[in-house]
């Protein structure tokens, strides 16, 4: 693990190692990086207009599903065929993972995103990645930094429900306490999805969150709306 490696104390415990590149995880994955997170719903805000999400509970097992078989599991997959990919076939990779897009603002979304992602990390950390969708613009640029992907698909998955419960709180009456509660919730499941980042192949890449799809779709005629997504 990039963690490091864990070494004894004198009092029998063990310690781990302190790694920088961990910092390095969660800068390309927090609210402040500049990839516009927060102006995408992923079709959520369609979901709560339509009332089928209208409380903590349903939200949080609306991001269970869309984590276990739909988004969520399908880009810890990307990520992880990103990290270990020469740099020859990004391209290939990337329109493939496009054509796995099921509506046009949900492509739009992971668009605009990714770029906006590889353009800083290739200015800050000298990267020359070309613009991917957002799993594989991390796993690559995680691969190129030496981060393990499973780690790497863990933050980012978590860093996607960090940023669907944030749009929650602004659609649907829910508080921030009850906001990081849902994110406390959904850990062991980032967490149980982030060796698919280094056991999965393509083959193994499908979606059964079709709600979440219809409602993305959706969103593309919805008025008045807050998200672009």
């Amino acid at each position: 693990m990039v963690t490091g490696a864990r070494t004894a104390t004198n009092t029998g415990r063990r310690r781990m190692t302190p790694d920088a590149r961990i910092l390095t995880l969660i800068q390309w994955l927090s609210p402040a990086f500049p990839v516009g997170g927060f102006a995408y719903s992923h079709g959520l805000e369609s979901a709560i207009a339509e009332g089928r999400v209208a409380s903590g509970a349903e939200v949080e097992d609306w991001l269970r599903d869309i984590l276990r078989d739909g988004t969520g599991r399908s880009d810890a997959i990307w990520l992880g065929l990103a990290h270990r990919a020469a740099p020859d076939a990004l391209a290939a990779l990337d329109a493939e993972a496009r054509a796995f897009s099921p509506a046009r603002e949900r492509l739009r979304e992971g668009d605009r995103q990714g770029a906006a992602f590889v353009k800083t990390v290739n200015a800050v950390w000298s990267l020359d990645l070309p613009p991917l969708l957002p799993p594989l613009a991390v796993g690559a640029a995680a691969g190129r930094a030496g981060i393990d992907a499973p780690l790497a698909a863990m933050a980012y998955l978590q860093s996607f429900v960090s940023n669907l419960v944030s749009a929650s709180l602004r659609l649907a009456p829910l508080g921030q306490t009850e906001g990081q509660r849902i994110v406390a919730a959904l850990g062991p499941d980032c967490a149980a999805l982030a060796d698919l980042a280094q056991t999965a192949t393509q083959d193994d890449i499908f979606s059964n969150a079709f709600l979440s799809d219809i409602m993305a779709m959706r969103h593309e005629t919805l008025e008045p709306r807050l998200f672009q997504s």
